[in-house]
């Protein structure tokens, strides 16, 4: 399990490296973003990488793995507005949003470590494909719950399904082979 942590570690390494550069060329453009509408953008990029896996021709050149980052990217970004509200305006700095970004970071590596531990590793048995599958389950539970307002008789709400988004897809960027 210590393995699945240190990989799990550099994969957000390499999606926060990613979100910086953008921070920076974009600013917090972002903030505008209701938590709807980051669902949505990660149901597009599970969508296509569903295609992918099923023989699509790739025609916008972005391969599995830099979708599957924009998915860790924009899972901390719908974490982010679901703890501040989203706003008319890019309202903080890059800065902060980096702060934000890395709290938000550690709150889902942590509840990796916790399910980690209870499924004893068994994520490594999985296919890749079962992870475009799961992204995609939750992220129509994940529009159920915000067509009800969020009122769920029994679930876990929004933000633990984007969590497990996330951590599905740096699964998808482990076993892919983005890092060692």
């Amino acid at each position: 399990m210590a393995e699945t942590n240190i990989q799990f570690e550099k994969v957000l390494a390499v999606c926060r490296e990613l979100f910086e550069k953008k921070l920076y060329d974009y600013g917090a453009s972002w903030r505008i973003m209701r938590p709807c509408s980051l669902t949505d953008q990660i149901y597009i990029k599970a969508k296509r990488i569903r295609n992918l896996e099923t023989g699509a021709e790739n025609m916008v050149g972005e391969d599995i793995n830099s979708e599957l980052i924009g998915i860790v990217n924009y899972g901390i970004i719908a974490l982010v507005q679901l703890q501040l509200g989203y706003s008319d305006e890019c309202d903080i700095s890059a800065e902060e949003a980096m702060r934000l970004y890395d709290a938000k970071a550690v709150e889902t590596l942590e509840l990796m470590k916790r399910k980690n531990h209870d499924y004893n590793e068994a994520w490594r048995g999985m296919r890749t494909t079962s992870y475009t599958d799961l992204i995609l389950t939750k992220i129509w539970r994940t529009k159920q719950i915000e067509e009800l307002e969020g009122a769920t008789k029994v679930s876990e709400g929004v933000d633990a399904n984007y969590m497990d988004m996330i951590n599905y897809a740096v699964f998808g960027l482990i076993k892919n082979g983005v890092v060692e």
